[in-house]
């Protein structure tokens, strides 16, 4: 999906779209959580539409749960839900944060390959040799 460190840096158009792609998995990601949520607590927690869409929120947000839920089957869904929304936090984040971070090391990385007069191997090996004749 993106470029690699040989290539050169994608315009600013192409990185928009990279951005807009990437918000827009994140939001369904989210989305589809959410729903994931709502039904659980729905009809495992016996909760209603909106105190479902409450307490999904607040976990997938990292807040915790608003209601309390006896049931066995509720109980087991909210274990699950509450690793589940854990993951997709860190990952719906990760998914969000990589444009900006890979332009960024990708913009290092071509400086400093700009300045470069030879391949880093062949620099490794002069020096590598320069030291040897100096012992």
């Amino acid at each position: 999906m993106f470029e690699r460190r040989n290539q050169p840096v994608i315009s600013h158009a192409e990185w928009r779209r990279r951005v807009a792609y990437s918000i827009v998995l994140a939001g369904s990601v989210i989305v589809f959580s959410l729903s994931v949520g709502i039904l659980g607590y729905h009809f495992l927690g016996n909760l209603g539409w909106l105190d479902a869409l409450v307490n999904a929120s607040m976990i997938l947000g990292g807040m915790g749960p608003v209601d309390h839920i006896d049931q066995a089957a509720g109980k087991f869904f909210e274990s699950f839900y509450a690793l589940f929304s854990g993951v997709i936090f860190i990952g719906t984040f990760g998914v969000l944060i990589a444009p900006w971070a890979h332009r960024m090391l990708h913009r290092f990385h071509a400086v400093d390959d700009e300045n470069e007069e030879e391949p880093p191997a062949k620099r490794k090996t002069r020096s590598a040799a320069g030291s040897q004749a100096r012992h």
